[in-house]
């Protein structure tokens, strides 16, 4: 298909503006993911040249102590008559590495992806927007690397991941032109802040200061120009290492808040504090910002979010 221009979204004025509700029908659930098919796959297996597997997913115990009020982590292991078996309490599933849910932001005038209901997110509602629908379809594409905090540093600008730090179109572009990247239809993006590997040399106190206030991180601008950029660019996902894919805070504003036309407007998957440290050094040794990506959220029936579990294979 033709994909639409930004600016000449929505594709029906009876829907919101700059929206791609109905692009894929108004029944569609995927958003974005749509993109990922069978010529992505290929692309994506054209782009493994050292067989390098990378696992992006961060501890599940981190960040510790959890951000935004999310849960810590409780694992129960438990003998059986033969060996081991174990349990979670107060999984969080977005509190560490993750995918976000078309279900997890709503638009604070128009609601929820494709005009769906609170209601309608419900089991009982028919789950709609859930992470089931990402897990069905499995992910499965080229992935892109912007490493702004490298060539940012190598600009002499060097990110200061303990305060907010808004990466503007202008930065990504230059980004993509350093590492010689040309964006194609259905890329993965994951933008690398350096914000984990901070956050691991980070003491105690600066930790429990996050957690407890409002966390100061580096990350995309909220503005429209960013939106209008990651659509035009056709991504299938946007993705980052620090916990919100935007720096942080955030004003709750539509204007201000990226979430707010990413996911309900345009049906972006998103996902956030990816570990892409390893990947970032390897990426560096041989100039090559592209690589296949692989993830299988979970299969939950109406889940609003899921761990990442995402693999890079170079």
């Amino acid at each position: 298909m033709t994909l639409p221009k930004y600016h000449q979204l929505p594709i029906d004025p009876s829907k919101p503006p700059r929206s791609a509700w109905g692009l894929w029908g108004d029944e569609d659930q995927l958003g974005s993911l749509n993109l990922l098919g069978e010529e992505q796959v290929r692309r994506a297996k054209d782009a493994i040249k050292s067989f390098e597997t990378f696992s992006l997913n961060w501890h599940l115990e981190m960040p510790d102590p959890p951000l935004f009020g999310r849960h810590a982590l409780k694992h129960h292991p438990f003998p059986i008559e033969v060996g081991f078996d174990d349990s979670y309490d107060n999984f969080s599933t977005q509190a560490s590495t993750q995918w976000d849910a078309l279900s997890h932001i709503e638009h604070p005038q128009y609601g929820s992806y494709n005009g769906r209901t609170r209601e309608q997110l419900s089991v009982a509602g028919g789950a709609h927007n859930g992470i089931h629908h990402y897990a069905r379809k499995g992910i499965v594409g080229r992935g892109v690397l912007l490493d702004v905090a490298t060539f940012l540093a190598e600009q002499g600008r060097p990110v200061d991941c303990s305060q907010r730090r808004d990466f503007t179109v202008a930065e990504l572009e230059a980004t993509r032109k350093w590492a010689g990247i040309q964006y194609e239809v259905g890329d993965i993006l994951v933008v690398r802040t350096g914000w984990i590997g901070w956050y691991e040399q980070a003491d105690r106190a600066i930790r429990v200061e996050m957690a407890e206030g409002t966390p100061k991180t580096p990350g995309l601008a909220g503005g429209e120009d960013m939106a209008e950029y990651l659509w035009n660019s056709h991504f299938s996902a946007v993705t980052s290492d620090c916990p919100a894919v935007e720096a942080w805070p955030h004003e709750l504003e539509v204007d201000k808040y990226l979430h707010f036309r990413l996911i309900p407007l345009l049906g972006f998957a998103l996902g956030e504090m990816w570990d892409v440290e390893a990947l970032a050094r390897a990426c560096a040794l041989d100039r090559r910002y592209d690589f296949m990506v692989t993830a299988a959220p979970l299969n939950k029936l109406a889940g609003v979010g899921s761990p990442g579990n995402v693999l890079a294979i170079r």
